[in-house]
């Protein structure tokens, strides 16, 4: 369950900043709101999985999926320019998000 918890930490993560950029420096309400309360979920759920899951490891893939969904949605949504060796770089991070959730001990 810590890893779903965890997922859904990360996606939560992926709206607050989706969010953020919307806010404009916190100057539009509606954005504003919806950036302050993904980021409480998106803590809320971290919080859950490090209950059983290491710190350094729920955090770095927390990051991890938030940096990887937010890249993609910036990508698809807001028409951010991606060239090859940052579409490497990115597998690079979802690598190593697989590759600790297979050497965690949980």
């Amino acid at each position: 369950m810590q890893w779903l918890f965890l997922v859904i930490a990360g996606l939560f993560e992926v709206c607050w900043a989706i969010g953020l950029k919307y806010s404009k420096g916190f100057t539009n309400l509606v954005p504003s709101i919806f950036t302050i309360l993904g980021m409480i979920a998106s803590f809320y759920f971290l919080s859950l999985a490090l209950k059983n899951l290491p710190l350094g490891t729920a955090y770095a893939i927390w990051t991890g999926i938030g940096t990887v969904g937010t890249i993609i949605f910036g990508i698809v949504f807001f028409k951010e320019p991606m060239d090859t060796i940052q579409l490497i770089c990115i597998g690079f991070i979802i690598a190593g998000i697989a590759g600790l959730k297979l050497v965690s001990p949980h």
